[in-house]
């Protein structure tokens, strides 16, 4: 029921609010009152004075070529719970001639949510009754307002109504106008200026200016995840486009934060850099410490001769260290150009330390390389370098090495303390862009979107405005109207913003009001094409026949009940951020489908029940209605003729045999019987094609609604008609065939029933079988008046539309016998030649009749029609087939699974049941859950789109997309 908002000023008021509300209610209008009183001093008035309708705060009333203004002024706070409000505020008036509103609001924070909620609906003044005071020469009014509490909306059943609107906007208040209307979403702008480059329209500077703060806001994002491992969330509430001032404090302060984060940064790294190669030589020195002691002058035992020979020659050393994954390499390399005429010593380093490239945490590994001579010195360094080493200065003497490690250590510790005081304060500037980030992040993706938006306008000629063209749903053009005013008033300008209506020259956009639950079966329709405008949308009957569909392919009780429990927590966890931002493409299908998947699993679970299916296991509920004691002693059967005939038949003439039908569903005893499946099989045939005759004629008659609704009258008689004549009369009339023949003839006289499809044959040939008795008497005159009404249709559909189409063009290009040329040209010039006159004149006749085009279409579409009603009838045969397989799937799982755990009746046996039941559970999630899921699901689609919707349904449309935040945020997010 509409929801009621009542505000009342004076209790005494409260029976009248009650009998407006009372008034309301019985006309089912989707509104909530809102009554208060008017005081001021006035002169003599009428006890009711007719009012007009009015937009949230402009009240106007005619009166004497007179408007009286009211202001609405704030009292108290609106507390709102689950959309109801309950408040109150005073309205008074002066008389004023000037019609043109402006709202005095009064600033308290705690009734900002109020404001937005009250101006964001539509208001409309139902009375105003005079009130007088003698004593104080006074008078008031109660005004009556009524305010819509959701916008009109088109229904689901047909798109809403969208028209062409141009919109001027002041040049001082089109960026607050198009901000307005981005937070509110309802229009789509038109690109006015498809031949500009993007780089030469008028607002593209602002547009850079706000990518480069982008990339100013990238960097402290990274800055932000690198450093304190958090990522941004998203402010509650969203913050308003800013103004050109907010923007350029914004682009300041951002600016400055980033400049310092880089400097800071930039610092931080270099400390990092020099104190991982302090510690680097710092455990070279370590490393390589014992190795030079050990290596202290020996005694020579040389000759004297060769001694003096040597004394030129110095030992020399190369120390440094290398990243692991390179040692081998290097020291083959090493090896093999010097000859061999070195000394290398590789060690790890004790501690790790970060790679100053990439920031990951390496072990290095320490070398000492030891020569003699400038020339394999030389070599060894080229080595050192074309691998990236880290070589240090090796002292070498022991004291000099030890007075290095001193200096490190001092050094090393200084750069810490450098190092901590430099990390704390990033810490602070990064804490201060955590704060202010998000905020910034959605101020100018705003300001982004409102300077493209304004891009697409097109300058007036005196250039003090901007012109645009918007498509926007008739019930939001009082809300257009009211985001135009706003933004007007903040801007502070002296003239508003308006809009006018154009006459569209092309096809509308459409737009359907969804929601959460409906949303999922739209997308299902708008994937095989948007709705043209104004026609039929399938989604509001797809809620219904595609789960059903589904579930006569999927009709178990057991998997039907699994389905349902898992879409069900998707339901009642679906505020869960959790599982909203989920960014996984499957997880997002499912739960964007989660109503559907209720819904499918609700289906299964009833059409299971009808095929009494429980994970292939049939469900004894009610007693059955077939017995066997009195067919035995009837016959008299004995142990030896159980033994000799292992199936015996049931004669439900018998008394005592057959009792009645089952409650519900199928009998369970068909799951003994030797005949079950075939029994199953003519059952789920039939039903498929009852199902699918059904579903098509009922697409057919939903063109009976576009048709009225396009006031195409001719082809309800000439398409309409010719079309169901021909499916009712040999489809319609072979699903009656089959439902009386299950009427009229029972299990008692099942044996002498006659066959439809010998009768269904016969129809066409217009002969008669003896051997197959009628079903009816006269029914052999019925079938031949049905087949020559069929056959009769096809003409009428193939040439009735092309014949009233060429007619209809004749009256239209015929000349009436009172037709004259004009004397006058369109100029007013009467010196016009005349073959301009002809030629204006020539211009508003019609383009020429194409009779083969026309004919050719309808020959196709008559074609298509008649060879698609046989074959779409086949093709819901797949509901018999998959409906087949999944129960044979599930009964072959069971038997090869899990029948084996009951085969055991010791101990061991109930430790093998738990390993046999999981795999039986995984077995069945996979293959009939998930896969024989998929599978119904796409063949309901396939019978929804191709046999269903193309009996009514062009999808040519497209879609609107309005420009709101919501939706450029989200985009820009998503990238």
């Amino acid at each position: 029921m509409p929801e009621l908002v009542l505000l009342c000023w004076k209790r005494k008021l409260l029976p009248f609010v009650l009998l407006q509300v009372w008034l309301f209610y019985c006309r089912l209008e989707p509104a909530f009152l809102i009554t208060t009183v008017v005081t001021g001093h006035t002169r003599p008035l009428n006890t009711v004075i007719p009012v007009a309708c009015c937009v949230e705060d402009k009240v106007t009333v005619q009166r004497s070529g007179r408007s009286i203004k009211i202001i609405l002024l704030w009292e108290r706070c609106v507390k709102i719970y689950r959309n109801k409000a309950l408040c109150s505020y005073p309205l008074y008036y002066s008389r004023d001639a000037v019609s043109n509103v402006t709202l005095e609001e009064r600033e308290v924070r705690d009734s900002l949510s109020c404001y937005n909620f009250i101006l964001s609906r539509r208001h409309a003044v139902r009375s105003v009754t005079k009130h007088s005071y003698p004593d104080d020469k006074s008078e008031s009014l109660s005004v009556s307002v009524l305010v819509f509490y959701h916008p009109v909306m088109g229904s689901l059943f047909r798109s809403e109504e969208v028209c062409l609107v141009q919109i001027f906007l002041q040049s001082g208040s089109a960026y607050n106008c198009v901000s307005e209307l981005g937070e509110l979403g309802i229009v789509e702008f038109r690109d006015l200026n498809p031949n500009v480059n993007a780089f030469q329209r008028k607002f593209v500077n602002e547009v850079r200016r706000c990518e480069e703060l982008e990339k100013n806001f990238v960097f402290l994002e990274q800055e932000i995840v690198r450093s304190l491992s958090q990522k941004l969330q998203p402010p509650i509430p969203t913050p308003p486009a800013p103004q050109p001032r907010e923007l350029l404090t914004i682009e300041e302060e951002s600016e400055r934060l980033a400049r310092e984060l880089r400097e800071v940064s930039r610092n931080r790294d270099s400390l990092r850099s020099q104190y991982t190669q302090l510690c680097q030589y710092r455990g070279v020195l370590k490393q390589t410490h014992s190795l030079t002691a050990s290596q202290a002058p020996l005694v020579s035992f040389e000759p004297v001769g060769l001694a003096e020979n040597r004394q030129d020659v110095r030992l020399s050393f190369v120390a440094g260290v290398v990243h692991p994954w390179k040692v081998p390499a290097f020291e083959r390399l090493l090896w093999r150009a010097c000859r061999g005429y070195i000394i290398v010593d590789f060690h790890e380093m004790e501690e790790k330390l970060e790679h100053p490239d990439s920031g990951e945490e390496v072990q290095w590994t320490v070398f000492l390389i030891s020569f003699w001579g400038d020339q394999i010195g030389q070599k060894v360094k080229k080595i050192c370098d074309c691998f990236h080493t880290q070589t240090f200065p090796y002292p070498e003497s022991q004291a000099e090495r030890e007075e290095t490690l001193n200096g490190l250590r001092g050094r090393i510790e200084d750069i810490k303390s450098v190092m901590g005081e430099t990390e704390q304060y990033m810490q602070q500037l990064l804490v201060r862009a955590l704060a202010r980030l998000p905020e910034w992040i959605v101020q100018v993706q705003k300001c982004k979107a409102v300077q493209t938006v304004l891009n697409l306008c097109s300058p007036s000629v005196t250039d003090k405005c901007l012109i645009a063209e918007a498509w926007c749903p008739v019930s939001q053009l009082p809300a257009l109207q009211s985001a135009l005013r706003e933004g007007g008033r903040k801007s502070g300008s002296s003239v508003d913003s308006f809009y006018n209506r154009l006459p569209a020259t092309t096809s509308p956009p459409t737009l359907f009001p969804t929601n959460a639950f409906t949303a999922g079966f739209q997308n299902i329709v708008d994937a095989y094409g948007v709705a043209s405008y104004r026609e039929m949308n399938p989604a509001v009957y797809t809620i219904i026949t595609f789960p059903f569909l589904f579930a006569v392919m999927f009709g178990d009780v057991g998997h039907g009940l699994l389905m349902t429990l898992v879409a069900l927590w998707m339901v009642l966890e679906e505020k869960d951020p959790k599982l909203r931002k989920n960014t996984n493409e499957i997880w997002q299908m499912m739960f964007g489908g989660r109503y559907l998947i209720l819904l499918m699993g609700l289906f299964s679970i009833y059409t299971g029940a009808i095929y009494n299916e429980c994970f292939s296991r049939g469900l004894n509920t009610f007693s059955s209605g077939w017995h066997v004691r009195p067919n035995a002693e009837y016959y008299n059967w004995t142990e030896e003729t159980f033994k000799r005939y292992p199936y015996l038949s049931l004669d439900p003439n018998i008394t005592g045999v057959f009792t009645g039908p089952y409650p519900f569903g199928i009998d369970p005893i068909w799951g003994l019987a030797n005949n079950h499946l075939t029994f199953l099989n003519s059952y789920k045939m039939k039903m498929s094609v009852i199902i699918g005759v059904i579903h098509m004629t009922f697409g057919v008659c939903l063109s009976f609604f576009n048709y009225i609704h396009f006031r195409d009258i001719s082809s309800v008689f000439l398409v309409l008609i010719p079309e169901l004549c021909f499916m009712l009369c040999l489809f319609g009339y072979l699903i009656f065939m089959v439902i009386y023949k299950w009427v009229v003839y029972g299990p008692m006289t099942s044996d002498i029933a006659p066959s439809i499809l010998i009768h269904f044959i016969d129809m066409f040939l217009f002969t008669e079988n003896k051997d197959n008795k009628p079903l009816y008497t006269g029914q052999t005159i019925v079938q031949k008046v049905l087949v020559i009404v069929a056959v009769l249709s096809v003409p009428v559909l193939l040439l009735g539309k092309p014949t009233q189409e060429y007619i209809t063009h004749k009256r239209k290009t015929t000349p009436l016998s009172g037709d004259r040329r004009p004397l006058l040209a369109e100029n007013g010039s009467i010196n016009a030649h005349q073959g301009e006159v002809d030629a204006r004149g020539g211009g508003e006749e019609e383009e020429e009749f194409d009779a083969a085009n026309v004919f050719m279409h309808q020959a196709i579409h008559t074609i298509e029609y008649c060879l698609g009603c046989i074959s779409n009838t086949a093709s819901y045969l797949r509901l018999w087939a998959l409906s087949l397989a999944h129960a044979q799937l599930s009964e072959v799982l069971w038997l090869m699974v899990m029948r084996i755990s009951f085969q055991q009746l010791s101990y061991v046996g109930s430790v093998i049941m738990v390993f046999i039941f999981a795999a039986f559970a995984v077995l069945t999630v996979s293959i009939l859950l998930v896969m024989e899921g998929l599978s119904a699901f796409l063949h309901a689609l396939r019978l929804h789109w191709v046999e269903f919707q193309n009996k009514f349904y062009s999808g040519t449309g497209y879609k609107l997309t309005p420009f709101a935040f919501t939706s450029e945020i989200g985009a820009l997010s998503l990238k």
